[in-house]
Formats: structure tokens, sequence, C-alpha cells
């Protein structure tokens, strides 16, 4: 599994060593049925990266090779020499099984009893994951891929499927080829997504809040709302319809004119799925702007099969990890302050309830700005991936950091202890696609020596920190899942029908599957009768009332100093900070893309096509290439470069904790004027030959 699509693939092991041999598309896999995108072969068959083999810990300033068993007991020591828990900060990732991940979150949680442990999936997907959660009672998308082909309109907004998600991207552009179909991306930059689309709309940046408005505005005023299924199935319609904007001020604030609004508008007179990715989700308005859309399919009616709103998720196992660690919602997506949950999780969990966090944490860049004494990543490289890096660097710099990962990353370089683990094709479990799909994921070649899993560190760790939380030191993959199954029992999220027996037999499950023969397609629709049930107090769905988006400031606005406006999105090759398609020690200068008539304005501060790009928090070498797909006065960055987040701001959104990584204000300088530039070489560490 390369990225939420959730593809199966079937890897045959070399004869000789360690290794695949093939990989291929499962053609019985129900996700795909077959299907496969180059990078996910690519990047299974013959992935690059520099694989770690050993543990090592920090002695004299240096790397050096240590046991298991010394690395397990500093790391032990670390945790326990703390006189707070709140002190010991835990990353996990959507890069886990969701077995590794329940285990580390039940160790943050119930073991260590630390509120600042939080995963990356909340600097790509919780904007979402708020949305659904207010306006349905439950996070994850109602639809699946199975209502794509079902849908008349395809609008993506602030996503780039067809480089991000190829496969479901076919399935889209597949659909959208139909006589009656069409695709439409809302979108800044013209891209591989927009070039196959029947509109784009390119909206200036940052301007995806007020355009999801001036088109709830618009189905009022051309009488589009579905006033019976809005009557019958929600809650809050009158208080929003007050509030709306006019459709000529909020066209003018999103930088488009009316008739643009007037063409989104009609779109939603047909079955429509509205997909979005981190355009929308990476704002300090995302929560606001989610919910926007999630409304103009509420009162539009495009709720059911073939319609409705599709958060696209990322890494490969997001879902998962939304669901199993006790991230933002203790497992089953049960309510974190919830007495009656928190004492069931005590009770499953063995521990008493005080030792419990009271809320969910502030978020990894709260956690970063909180300055704990120990910090714990697993699968996760946050000196890539965090906004304002060179700030999170300072505080990583400070503390005793141990790092769990299968490759090297900037985030290695800074370890006190290094704990080498396996990836994907080394590991046993499941995973969960974005359609809420379960399924199993198993080993193709055996563990190099000195590599342990996830699970087995987890487990390791926490035997020495909280003995009675595990049962042994290294814990079998199912009977984790089976107890994480039968904690969701009865909750939104229900497992508790799924077991590996059923996965081995179907492959692949749906949740909710609160019994062994349900596999819940459209969420919250009884097909049979015609009728919903959202898991909300009033059992019907709940407009947004927008509290402070409209007067919410972007963080970071263009100014004389800082002229343009930088955003950032992903590359073809690009995966997990790119640390498998790209040279750790020398990634080489950011390429930056800017639009012909920018380039020409900066030529001055271009030299051989290489220039400086500069914000208030940090500066970096860039290549220059033109591209007339960027807007004029925009520079875009690739996400997964290590240097874009230099330069991106810390700014959150205030409902979700996500950062606002795609509208910061940044210069061009001349190459030779610029002396901030770092040119520090990471030192190497062991990797796997």
């Amino acid at each position: 599994m390369r990225c939420a699509v959730g593809c199966g693939h079937i890897h045959k092991g070399a004869d000789i060593g360690n290794g695949l041999d093939t990989v291929r598309g499962d053609a019985a896999h129900p996700v795909n049925n077959g299907l496969a995108c180059g990078r996910g072969i690519r990047e299974t068959a013959d992935p690059g990266g520099e694989w770690l083999t050993r543990p090592l810990v920090r002695k004299d300033g240096e790397l050096v090779r240590a046991t298991w068993d010394d690395a397990l007991d500093r790391v032990a020591d670390a945790i326990k020499g703390v006189n707070d828990p709140d002190d010991v900060a835990v990353l996990g990732s959507g890069q886990q099984t969701n077995e590794a991940a329940y285990a580390l979150g039940k160790l943050a949680r119930g073991g260590i009893g630390t509120r600042n442990y939080d995963a990356n999936t909340t600097l790509c997907m919780a904007s979402a994951v708020k949305a659904y959660s207010d306006a349905f009672g439950s996070d994850a998308p109602p639809p699946t891929y199975d209502d794509i082909p079902e849908a008349q309109t395809h609008v993506v907004w602030g996503a780039n499927p067809a480089v991000a998600h190829p496969v479901m991207f076919r399935w889209i552009a597949d659909s959208a080829r139909d006589d009656d179909s069409r695709l439409v991306v809302v979108d800044p930059v013209h891209s591989e997504t927009a070039e196959m689309a029947d509109h784009h709309v390119q909206l200036a940046p940052g301007g995806d809040f007020a355009l999801a408005r001036a088109v709830l505005a618009g189905l009022v005023d051309s009488e589009r709302v579905d006033e019976a299924f809005v009557d019958a199935n929600t809650d809050g319609f009158d208080a929003l319809r007050r509030s709306l904007p006019s459709v000529e001020a909020a066209a003018a604030e999103a930088g488009v004119d009316t008739g643009t609004v007037d063409l989104l508008t009609a779109l939603f007179d047909d079955s429509t799925l509205v997909y979005w990715g981190m355009g929308v989700n990476q704002s300090v308005r995302g929560t606001a702007t989610c919910r926007a859309l999630v409304d103009c399919c509420l009162a539009s009616g495009n709720m059911g099969p073939g319609s409705g709103p599709f958060s696209l998720t990322g890494q490969a196992n997001s879902m998962g990890t939304r669901v199993c660690s006790s991230k933002g919602s203790w497992p089953g997506q049960r309510e974190f302050t919830d007495p009656d949950h928190r004492r069931r999780i005590a009770q499953t969990w063995g521990v008493p309830v005080s030792r419990l966090p009271d809320d969910p944490g502030p978020g990894p860049v709260g956690i970063v700005e909180n300055d704990p004494s120990v910090v714990w990543t697993v699968a996760t490289n946050p000196l890539a991936g965090l906004p304002d890096t060179a700030a999170a660097r300072e505080t990583f710099e400070d503390t005793f950091l141990v790092v769990q990962d299968a490759f090297r990353t900037e985030t290695v370089e800074l370890a006190d202890v290094l704990l080498p683990a396996a990836t994907w094709g080394e590991s046993e479990g499941t995973a969960i696609n974005m359609e809420r799909t379960v399924s199993r994921v198993r080993p193709a070649t055996g563990l190099p020596s000195g590599v342990r899993t996830d699970l087995d560190v987890v487990a390791a760790v926490g035997a020495r920190v909280a003995p009675d939380l595990f049962p042994e030191t290294t814990l079998d993959p199912e009977s984790v899942f089976d107890e994480f199954a039968r904690l969701t029992a009865g909750t939104t999220a229900d497992c508790s029908g799924i077991s590996y027996d059923r996965l081995d037999d179907e492959l692949a499950v749906r949740w909710p599957a609160p019994d062994a023969e349900s596999s819940t397609d459209y969420r919250y629709y009884d097909s049979e009768t015609g009728t919903w049930d959202f898991p909300t107090p009033s059992g019907r769905a709940q407009f947004s009332q927008y509290t402070n988006a409209e007067t919410l400031p972007l963080p970071d606005p263009t100014s004389d100093d800082y002229p343009l406006t930088l955003t950032t999105a992903r590359a073809a090759d690009g995966y997990n900070t790119g640390v498998r398609s790209r040279d750790v020690d020398d990634p080489g200068p950011v390429p930056a893309r800017l639009n012909p008539e920018t380039v020409d304005t900066y030529s001055d501060q271009i030299t051989d096509d290489r220039t400086v790009l500069s914000s208030v928090r940090g500066s970096v070498s860039a290549t220059v290439e033109a591209d007339d797909a960027v807007p004029a006065g925009m520079v875009w960055l690739p996400i997964h470069h290590p240097m874009t987040n230099e330069l991106t701001i810390a700014a959150v959104d205030p409902e979700s904790d996500e950062p606002n990584y795609k509208q910061c204000a940044v210069a061009l300088v001349a190459p030779e004027t610029d002396a901030s530039v770092p040119n520090d070489e990471p030192t190497p560490a062991e990797v796997r030959q």
C-alpha cells in the first residue's frame, strides 16, 4: 500500500535474500480489481531510500551501534525519568498498520498518560475529520468508490488525484467521460487533474471558503435547495441561510466572477460527488471550508448513492490511524471526554481512568511548541514535514529524541536513539483506506537481521514502561486487532464483525461492520426504506454556522517585502516526505514552479534558473521552472522536499489544529545576496545494505 486508495497487491519474494521479485495488482481484491499505479509498483518492488538496519544510540555526539536491549532501555529510562507524563511527546503516522497504531496509542494514552500524542494525519486530514464529525456525528466520508461510476458530476476541489491517487482518478475520469457526466476542477493551479477536466475554476489562493459560500448562496438564490431533504433530515439550515453573503460579494472575495458561481451552482442539479484534499484542509479556514462543501451537498440533496462529500486521504493508513490509535478519539470514534467511553477504555486496558489524558492534545504543531523533554517519532519525519521546520528543529535539538523508522530521514540525524523498523511488505496486520475498507497486510519477505516490526518495538517499550499494559513483550497482530475490534462494538466505527478469518475469505471489508455478515456501503442511508439516520443527538445532519471563519484572516498575507504567495502540493514521485525518491544527504535546491510572467517580473532575482526563496521564517535555494499552469504571483513547491517547510508558517486551524501550509508569503532574492541558506551536510546513519 502506497497511498490511501488501498490497492491490493500481490508480492512475490526474492528467491535469495530479502526483497521482492515482482509486484502486481491483485485482480481478486475488491478495492482495485487488479489495477495498480506505476508509483505503487515501483516503490514496492524497488524502493529507494536508505534502509536502517541496526539500533543506534548517541554517544559523544555520534550515533553508534547498540544492542536492542541497550537502545530500548535508554528509551524506557528517558520516558520513566520525566516528572510529568506530558513531558513525553509521541508522534505516530499513517504509515503504521492498524495494530501498531492501536498499540502505540494504547501505550501513549494508557501507559504513559500523555496528552502530547498525535500522528501526522493531523497535518493533512484533521479539518475534514472535524467537518464530518460536526455534520454527521462521525468521521469518514459517506460515499465509497462504488458511488464514483454512478455520479454524473465530479467536482475535484483543492486536490490533484491524477498525481496523488492515480487508480482512483481513473475511475473518476472514466465516469466523467459518459455523455451526461462532467469533471470540474477548482484549484488556483492548472494541475494534471485540471488538464483533463471539462471546466477548470481558477480561484484566488485562499479563496476556497468564500467560493463555497458563494455556491451555497447561489443554491438559495436559484431555488436549487432540496427543501424536502433539508426539512426531513437536517437541522440549522434557516440560520445558515440568514448568514450567507451575497453571491456577488463572496465571488469577489474568491477571485471569480458570478458566472463561475452560476456554473458551479448548476452542477448540483445532478448527482454530484465533491472530492477535496489538502488544498482545502491545510488552512486556518480548513474546517469551515470542509463544512461549507458538506453543506453544499446537504442543501442540494446530494446525499445518497452516487453523490456526496468525499474527502481524499493521503497516507496509506491515515483512516486507520484516525479510527484505531486514540489520537483524536478513543478507538471506534468514542468521544474523548465522555465518562462512559473513558471508563470502557480504562477497563479494557486495565489502567485507572485518572491516567487517561483529559483531552486529545494540541496537535503536532502545538506539541512541538510545548517543548517536551522526550519525543518519540514513529514512521514519520517531522523535520521535513512540520511547518516552520527551523523552529521545530530547535525544539528537537533540546529533547531526548527517539526515532523509529525504516528509512534514514532528516529526523534520524538528530536522534538520541534510533530504532530500525520494518516497512510494508515486511509487516503483518491490517490497514483502512479512505473509503473505510479494511484489508490485510502480509509480509512478502522476511525481516532483515536487526530489524523489528513497529508493533514489536512498541510492545518492547511498553514492557519496560508499563509492564501490565501488554500481556507479553511481543504481541500477535491478530490478537491486537481482535482487542481493537471488540472495543469498537456499538460505536459509529464498528469493526467488531471483522476478523482475520473474514478478511482471509473476503480480502476487504468496509466498516461499519457490526456483525460477521455486514459491510456498510453508503453511510447513514437505508436503501431499502429510503430513510436517513445520522449519529447526532437529533438523528439529523447538522448545517454549520461558521462562527468566526468569515473574519479569520489568512495568517501570512503578502506584503511589499514578501509579495508572492507560496503553495505546496504533491509531485508525482513524492511519498512520505520523499525519503524513497530523493537523496537525504543532498536533496538539491527545491524546484519552484512560477508563471512566466512572474519569472519576467523578478528576472533580476534569478540567475541561471537559480534563486533564493525567502519568508519571515527562513530562506532556501531554489531552481526556477517557468510554468503557465501556476498563476502569476504564486510559487509552487513540492510538499515532500525537505526545504519547503523552512518557509511555511506554523499557524493552525482553530478547530482542527491542522497547519496553514498553502498560503504563505515569500520573496525571490538574488542568490549571491543570501547568506542564510544552510550548507551543513547531515551525518550519515547506518543503513541497510
